[in-house]
């Protein structure tokens, strides 16, 4: 067995919290391997001053450490799975999915009031169109502004501001000890999370058996499901941070149940649906998202996704 494990992670705070995590499990398991954390910049860290949405998603949280990956010069990759595209470079593979952590997004609010007291034309901060569509659908009188930055740097930017509140993912805020902020939790039923938030995602070599059974301890078969589910469902859709998609599946036992929404970026059209079926495998989970993704492109998601991506401002980079 390797005596030396290095595992590529971006530097931000949760980044590390997260690179961390799966560090300490593989230490109680493997206690004589020494595991070193690799530090790598991404394009999504080098650019803070554009909406995310204008210098586009296809891996910009992960290319740089997939490439490292690539060239040996780490194990494994420890990645938000919200971030990494659905379709993984060749040679490369998603090993192992660990359990999710709560799924909701947060509303953190300066008066710590609840959503439904926000005043008239509240300003709301996010970086998220997924966010800003359902925000709007639910809301259409709050002024949507964008933050970027890792969460600490949200924090420090959204007290120095007159914005009234900013929308955050549970997971996070909770995993870095800001959870005393959150002011509201959404419900799914309100708005819907990205496709895997919440759940991290270990990205190694496809050949390298030694690295997977090391890790394969940390792989959470419903989460897995889950999130394989929603991932097929975006691919179909072809979406990304330039596209308002939410989508939400859990799996009970061999029952999955995924819902999903898409939407116009000022939330007055919007689309969404839930289906439920028997899911044995990898296999049934992504064959229930596809399912589920064609009955809203057939149902009218095709025109909104249509008209999104034939404006011009969302086709910069």
């Amino acid at each position: 067995m390797k005596s030396h494990l290095k595992i590529g992670t971006r530097s931000s705070p949760l980044a590390l919290w997260q690179a961390n995590f799966v560090k300490e499990k593989i230490e109680a398991k493997f206690s004589e391997l020494n595991v070193e954390l690799v530090h790598i910049k991404t394009t999504g860290d080098k650019i803070l001053d554009s909406p995310l949405s204008k210098i586009g998603d296809k891996g910009l949280f992960t290319r740089e450490i997939e490439h490292a990956l690539i060239r040996k010069e780490i194990d494994l990759a420890v990645h938000s799975l919200k971030d990494l595209p659905t379709l993984t470079p060749p040679g490369l593979k998603i090993a192992a999915i660990t359990e999710r952590e709560n799924t909701q997004d947060v509303l953190i609010a300066k008066k710590q009031i609840l959503f439904s007291e926000l005043p008239n034309r509240a300003k709301i901060a996010t970086g998220s169109l997924r966010r800003k569509s359902q925000l709007l659908a639910l809301r259409p009188d709050l002024e949507i502004h964008d933050i970027r930055g890792n969460l600490n740097t949200r924090f420090k930017k959204f007290d120095e501001s007159d914005f009234d509140a900013m929308m955050l993912a549970y997971a996070g805020v909770f995993r870095l000890g800001f959870h005393e902020r959150i002011s509201y939790r959404f419900s799914e039923s309100e708005l819907l999370p990205a496709v895997g938030q919440g759940a991290l995602g270990i990205e190694t070599r496809e050949q390298d058996s030694e690295i997977e059974e090391m890790i394969n301890h940390l792989n959470h078969p419903p989460t897995e499901f889950a999130t394989k589910a929603e991932r097929a469902l975006l691919r179909v859709l072809e979406g990304g941070c330039q596209i308002p998609i939410g989508a939400y599946a859990v799996c009970d036992r061999h029952l999955l149940k995924i819902s999903a929404y898409v939407g116009s970026l000022d939330g007055r059209k919007s689309i969404r649906h839930s289906i439920s079926g028997s899911s044995y495998s990898v296999l049934d989970a992504e064959a229930l998202g596809m399912t589920l993704a064609n009955e809203l492109l057939k149902n009218g998601a095709r025109e909104i996704l249509d008209e999104i991506r034939q404006k011009p401002e969302n086709n910069e980079k």
